[in-house]
């Protein structure tokens, strides 16, 4: 018997559809992203840096990520 893993969320407002169950952290390297720089926040919350490792994602969860930019 299979189960399905997929997961569908709302990422920076917009819906999206993962195939399998993530972290916080997982899902950034999914995304290709580096977790020192970016802030995310989950279902309106902002979290610690030292909490994505152990912060699922649920379906339904709603998280914004933001990018730090730099330049001159």
């Amino acid at each position: 018997m299979t189960r399905d893993t997929t997961i569908e969320i709302q990422l920076n407002g917009k819906p999206r559809t993962f195939d399998r169950t993530h972290t916080v952290t997982s899902l950034l390297e999914e995304l290709d992203l580096h977790p020192g720089m970016v802030v995310v926040e989950l279902n309106r919350e902002i979290l610690e840096r030292d909490r994505y490792a152990a912060t699922g994602v649920s379906p339904g969860d709603a998280i914004e990520i933001v990018h730090f930019v730099g330049g001159g």
